[in-house]
């Protein structure tokens, strides 16, 4: 094994390390459960220092967003399927007070609606609400990340929200 060059080292550190949270978080929604998603971040994180020597500046958060989809698509086509176990959001959920138990199931069976109707988009859809409300790229970023036309961005998030709100709205009228 060759030696690492420490300031390669510190230069990789500086520029992805912050963004290792959000291509998790990306991972978990793409893969649907903890463990599938720590593997896919971690290999993704080891395809970018393997590559970091062809990272010319720019966007950092970007580019190893790119690196966590590819490598969240290749993973999910080797094991034939989209989704496993459904993500449990209230897991990674911080509550700095303890409210009462009334409040906690009003708010958690918000949580269940919201995460349900995301799951329940299609893919490609959920791929880019994702990108854009829980990691806040913009829609150039998102169509670098996702390799698709910032057009194809703005269309698939209105598909998107539009199916949300009619979910929602259903399952409120219920």
């Amino acid at each position: 094994m060759k030696d690492v060059d420490p300031s390669a080292q510190s230069r990789f550190d500086a520029a992805i390390l912050p963004h290792v949270g959000p291509g998790y978080n990306l991972a978990r929604w793409l893969t649907g459960n903890d463990a599938d998603a720590e593997d896919v971040a971690q290999e993704a994180a080891l395809r970018a220092w393997r590559f970091f020597d062809g990272y010319r500046g720019g966007n950092a958060r970007a580019w190893f967003l790119t690196i966590v989809r590819r490598t969240a698509m290749t993973w999910l086509s080797r094991r034939g399927r989209e989704n496993s176990d459904e993500f449990d959001e209230t897991i990674h959920t911080d509550l700095d007070e303890t409210p009462d138990p009334e409040r906690l199931a009003i708010e958690q069976a918000g949580v269940d609606r919201g995460r349900g109707a995301l799951a329940a988009l299609p893919a490609p859809l959920r791929e880019v609400v994702v990108l854009r409300e829980q990691e806040g790229l913009s829609y150039k970023e998102i169509a670098g990340v996702a390799a698709i036309p910032i057009g194809t961005v703005m269309s698939r998030l209105a598909r998107a929200r539009s199916r949300l709100l009619r979910t929602l709205s259903e399952e409120r009228d219920q």
